[in-house]
């Protein structure tokens, strides 16, 4: 008798089928024997012989009365359920649930989250143009979008989304969510939010619109000093970005004194877009890897030879809304010493999702890393703290009414070019009232420090701080 040496006795058939069927639904075991053990457990059954075959270990497979206890389930909703429950309903709910108890961001991908998932990344769709997640079984507003229904009704980061118009989101998926929040252009949905510093609920009535996200925008602050805004990294960011600092120096004619790169609010996007983007002003070096289980999930993007800002000094603006894809973008230019991280700490999103199709319409979207920046820091959960922190505040000038001065005594002796400083002092009165930073705290704090580094080194000829190591 011939005889197939292993390490568990297996003497019917029929208990090889119920371990068959043990092993498949465990998801492991068979699909791993190598050919040749397949083949000779196989022909020991052909020939009714005695065969011994291996199976995983029990303590790390999932055990037989746990998969009783999910066949009891599914069994009584199907008899008991008040309605009618279809097989494939229960099912994909099933493996719904199994996935968002992971974590917040891995969810099963039915056809229309494959659509919307094509959206997002090539910045248009429809709805309200808000970036959410869960918290606490509600929906919180991460990042408002630039220049969406939402951002202009007043949505803030860090709202919490209690009620969509009369339904109330405790309890609901974040995809139903989502799915209620988008809709045809032209309708109205009421928000009901909770926000901090607010005694009660407030209501927010949003007008749904088609989306379409501008990723990069710019322009000069001063002369001299450019801005930069991303408002989420799609998968043309990253030469968005670089066009983007090419038309500001074409347009001042020469380098910049300064940049500043505002990530306030980005939700994130493409990985890939924010390696782009920091390559775009990197020489050299590491800019961000992934660590996770498998190997197709450990990668690593390094910085090609050339920075297009040749040492610009730069400030980096982030806030708590600023997450996953602009953090990897922050926190590489922290590490090399590229720029002065300014704001206050972001949100904390260090984990990486790959999208794994399970057939042509469906898929899963499953955290499979952690990211981490060049110096090793993972970032998950607790954000990137900035260097310098300036928290939002509103400017409100003191005193109004001009200093007299001797220029305002009757009969004063003329100064030099008197005439020419009042054009210039009035000019500079007009430009700074209509000014962007004048209107942002964090954005004016920038500037000043770029003037500051520009007054410590106005030939540019030693590296200025913030640029590259």
């Amino acid at each position: 008798m011939k005889r197939v040496r292993s390490t568990l006795h297996a003497f019917p058939l029929r208990s090889i089928a119920l371990a068959t069927c043990f092993a498949t639904a465990s998801g492991l075991a068979w699909a791993q024997e190598k050919n040749s053990s397949t083949e000779l457990l196989l022909e020991g059954i052909q020939n009714v012989e005695r065969v011994e075959i291996r199976l995983p270990d029990p303590e790390k497979q999932l055990p037989l009365e746990d998969l009783r206890k999910f066949t009891e389930v599914f069994s009584r909703i199907k008899d008991a359920y008040v309605e009618e429950v279809d097989d494939r309903q229960l099912l994909e709910s099933a493996i719904k649930g199994m996935l968002s108890d992971l974590d917040p961001h891995s969810t099963y991908l039915a056809p229309r989250d494959y659509e919307d998932l094509e959206e997002s990344t090539s910045g248009e769709f429809g709805g309200l143009g808000i970036e959410v997640g869960m918290e606490n079984g509600f929906v919180k507003v991460i990042a408002p979008i630039d220049d969406t229904p939402a951002q202009k009704a007043g949505v803030q980061a860090g709202d919490l989304i209690i009620k969509l118009d009369e339904k109330p989101v405790k309890g609901m998926g974040l995809e139903e969510a989502v799915q209620m929040m988008r809709g045809k252009p032209g309708t109205i949905l009421t928000l009901t939010i909770m926000r901090e510093g607010e005694t009660g609920p407030i209501e927010i009535k949003v007008e749904r619109d088609i989306i379409k996200v501008t990723s990069v925008k710019s322009r000069m602050l001063e002369n001299g000093y450019g801005y930069v805004r991303i408002t989420q990294f799609q998968a043309d960011t990253g030469s968005q970005f670089r066009n983007a600092l090419g038309k500001l120096e074409d347009e001042l004619g020469r380098d910049l004194d300064g940049l500043i790169i505002d990530l306030r609010n980005n939700p994130g996007g493409v990985l890939q877009a924010a390696v782009e983007s920091a390559d775009v002003l990197l020489d050299e070096g590491l800019i961000v890897y992934t660590e996770g289980r498998i190997q197709s999930s450990r990668l690593r993007f390094s910085a090609r030879a050339g920075d297009v800002m040749e040492g610009t000094p730069i400030v980096v603006l982030i806030n708590g809304g600023s997450a996953s894809a602009s953090e990897i973008l922050a926190g590489a230019l922290q590490d090399h010493e590229r720029a002065v991280i300014m704001g206050t700490q972001s949100f904390g999103k260090g984990s990486v999702q790959t999208v794994i199709p399970l057939d042509e319409t469906h898929a899963i979207k499953m955290t499979t890393a952690r990211y981490y920046t060049p110096n090793g820091r993972s970032i998950q959960a607790t954000g990137i703290k900035p260097d310098i922190e300036v928290r939002p505040a509103e400017l409100k000038e003191l005193d109004s009414k001009p200093f007299f001065t001797e220029a305002d005594l009757s009969g004063h002796l003329e100064g030099q070019d008197e005439n020419k400083k009042q054009q210039d002092k009035q000019t500079r009165a007009e430009d700074e009232t209509a000014s962007l930073a004048d209107r942002d705290y964090q954005l004016r704090s920038a500037l000043n420090l770029l003037k500051g580094i520009r007054i410590l080194n106005p030939q540019g000829k030693a590296r200025a701080e913030g640029s590259s190591q």
